[in-house]
């Protein structure tokens, strides 16, 4: 299980400053800090700031907490905002949660009342997208891929996004015959992902590779 899948799990349990332009290193939370973090947590929003809370510590250049308002550097100039909003669901909410250093972007840990979701901003152009889960980089830098698969609120799909300087759009997306409760996907290399996967009534994981070129992939429509 990822940590961004651990977060999701542990938050329905429980249900201008100036910022220079180079952040530190890369910092991603593992799943056993999530769950250390997010122990206490009051709900989804909660435990996503609690992460912003180490993460901001780590990368002190790349982003600023302002109230309800997280302001996050673009490169090589510039600043990005997104600001909380309130509502009858709980509303909407970002926080820092990892930086991208292989394609320069920021992943934010989203909410929108009890959904939790993920948004990727490239830092050189500001743009972004909405993705299921945590994304891992393909080692050439060109794609992601995002495994969601849950008994509810998942999309219950691999997907592979294609990451470009003009933006990152879904590519190819696949689903097993057999229903799986739970995944993690990796990149073997950069045409063969590595996914590790739970298959519906079992208590066990189970391992398999899939090659971009093989069949069985559902080609996204071109923008």
């Amino acid at each position: 299980m990822s940590a961004s899948r651990a977060a999701r799990c542990l938050a329905g349990a429980v249900i201008t400053a100036a910022i220079t332009a180079a952040p530190a290193a890369a910092a991603p939370v593992s799943r056993d800090e999530v769950a250390t973090l997010c122990a206490q947590a009051d709900g989804a929003n909660h435990c996503g700031r609690l992460v912003e809370e180490a993460q901001l510590k780590r990368l002190p250049s790349l982003a600023v907490r302002d109230g309800a308002t997280l302001k996050v550097s673009l490169y090589p100039a510039g600043v990005a905002t997104f600001a909380d909003t309130d509502a009858l669901n709980g509303g909407r909410s970002y926080s820092l949660w990892d930086y991208l250093d292989g394609i320069n972007a920021v992943l934010l840990y989203t909410t929108d009342g009890d959904t939790v979701t993920f948004t990727l901003m490239q830092r050189i152009n500001g743009r972004r997208v909405e993705l299921p889960t945590e994304p891992k980089v393909a080692p050439d830098r060109q794609r992601l891929v995002t495994a969601d698969f849950c008994a509810t609120r998942c999309v219950n799909e691999l997907a592979v996004w294609r990451v470009t300087r003009d933006g990152v759009r879904k590519e190819l997306s696949w689903k097993p015959a057999q229903a799986w409760t739970d995944a993690a996907a990796t990149w073997k290399d950069a045409e063969t992902l590595a996914v590790e996967f739970t298959p519906a009534g079992a208590t066990g994981t189970s391992t398999l590779e899939r090659r971009l070129g093989d069949s069985g992939w559902t080609r996204a429509a071109a923008p």
